[in-house]
């Protein structure tokens, strides 16, 4: 049975590798891949102890299997007057997907959501996150040019792009927790 619980700071290694693993596979073209392959790891863990570490206007829920860690959903709070909470990152074990976790750890984060939107950026080449998003009532927005990992453009191959996605009443999508359950 898979369970859902906020990550603590003991969590960072392994949501930093589910993490590394997804950019690994979705990533490609738009990343370098010398910076998916030899510097994400580090980068990342360094990124996620900070982040699990602090939690102040953020929160991690993460969805285990069998003691394993299998999807990740984090949210930071007011990032944007109009927009609201943004969902910076969305994971799901390639071998998990389309089992409903996305669905469910999408639906716990909106949960803790109060008066305000929300919204993430998903990569323009990653076809099957936008389909997903507009599945659970996801709006198309604005595009813009990604911004390079740790502000470094070498980082990226060219100027890849990303699409705005937001819900303007995210309590929507807590309906699909009670979907999950059933």
């Amino acid at each position: 049975m898979t369970t859902f619980r906020v990550a603590g700071a003991e969590d960072a290694a392994a949501v930093a590798e589910l993490h590394g693993d997804s950019w690994r596979r979705h990533y490609r073209g738009a990343y370098a891949d010398a910076f998916l392959d030899e510097e994400s790891p580090e980068y990342l863990g360094e990124l996620w102890a900070r982040r699990l570490a602090a939690r102040e206007g953020m929160r991690t829920t993460v969805a285990e299997y069998v003691g394993q860690l299998i999807g990740l959903a984090h949210v930071v709070f007011d990032a944007d007057p109009k927009y609201g909470a943004l969902v910076d990152n969305l994971h799901v074990r390639a071998p998990r997907k389309r089992q409903g976790i996305g669905t469910r750890l999408l639906a716990l984060t909106a949960e803790h959501v109060h008066d305000t939107g929300l919204y993430l950026w998903v990569l323009e080449q990653n076809t099957a996150a936008q389909a997903f998003y507009e599945a659970r009532g996801g709006i198309r927005g604005d595009r813009k040019d990604v911004p390079p990992p740790g502000g470094e453009p070498r980082r990226l191959n060219g100027q890849p792009a990303c699409f705005r996605y937001y819900w303007p009443d995210p309590v929507r999508l807590t309906v699909s927790i009670n979907a999950y359950d059933a």
